[in-house]
């Protein structure tokens, strides 16, 4: 585990707004962001039930794939990843994500997208340990109690002195940890990567104050989904700042924060943290999307 740092960014924002983002992107060179804070708790208590394989659910460029595959490794546990899209099946070599993930010793199960949704139906769950034996599961994006409690982690003392924190939302777990380990005077914005509403729901699951609101004008049409705007933005902010952003989760929520300053959505003299939650080795893969579109690749180096 690396030293995670609060790196102010040198840009003057309107009413004397100042701008910090905390470097989880750091933390592990493959186990990055918040990944490495859900798995944290997860792998302990894998470790304490004895088991010896983990299983776990993810989409073609899943960032929670590869940290699990490589967590699992260092760790000493068998992997199993339950892979949406059944079509994948025979374009690993394609996909930086899943040949990572097989290289770090992964084994795939790739299910169509309908059986996809079963994830959580027990009756599914049992068709897999029927056929992959005992295993010790992992939620999709890894959040449940552990993970949260890991996410808990991410403030610290020093984070004291901001009133606002932000960040990317997904599954729900690092904002629920954020949210539990926020101070009174802090207001917690999420900012979700997925359209729908049900976020709410599932973060109330978790957390214990209401210092919180999602902003959900800034998911550029869904997960994964990108445009011209956004590639700008991103290596812009790169070149300023020397910050890679990954264009699914940190990417719009940078964004989100920047418009809502020139928006006057914050007070005048706030202090903003925005968690960076890792995901870079997503970019490789997005840049193969978008040169097939012929767009701008995105920078990370």
């Amino acid at each position: 585990m690396n030293p995670v740092f609060n790196q102010h960014i040198s840009i003057n924002y309107p009413n004397d707004i100042s701008l910090t983002i905390k470097r989880e992107d750091l933390i592990h060179p493959f186990v990055s962001g918040n990944k490495f804070r859900k798995l944290k708790y997860n792998l302990l208590q894998a470790k304490a039930e004895n088991k010896e394989t983990l299983l776990t659910f993810g989409g073609a460029f899943s960032n929670h794939i590869t940290a699990a595959a490589y967590a699992g490794k260092e760790q000493g546990f068998k992997t199993i990843g339950v892979i949406r899209g059944d079509e994948l099946f025979d374009k690993i070599e394609e996909n930086p994500t899943l040949k990572f993930a097989q290289e770090n010793g992964m084994q795939f199960e790739f299910v169509s997208r309908e059986d996809y949704r079963l994830k959580n139906d027990p009756a599914f769950v049992e068709k897999l340990k029927e056929k992959f034996g005992d295993f010790y599961l992992v939620p999709e994006g890894g959040t449940n109690e552990l993970a949260v409690k890991g996410c808990e982690e991410i403030l610290t003392a020093e984070d004291s002195v901001f009133n606002y924190v932000c960040c990317a939302v997904g599954t729900g777990g690092t904002i629920s940890g954020l949210i539990n380990n926020s101070l009174p005077n802090q207001k917690i914005l999420g900012f979700p990567a997925l359209k729908g509403d049900f976020l709410t729901d599932e973060i109330r699951i978790f957390a214990k104050k209401d210092n919180w609101n999602l902003i959900s004008d800034y998911h550029f049409g869904g997960y994964g989904k990108i445009n011209l705007e956004l590639i700008e933005f991103i290596n812009t902010f790169f070149e300023e700042t020397k910050v890679p952003l990954d264009p699914i989760y940190t990417g719009k929520m940078v964004f989100g924060v920047i418009d809502l300053i020139g928006r006057n959505y914050f007070p005048a003299h706030s202090k903003i943290l925005l968690i960076h939650t890792g995901g870079l080795q997503g970019i490789e893969g997005m840049n193969i999307k978008l040169k097939q579109k012929k767009l701008p690749i995105l920078k990370k180096q």
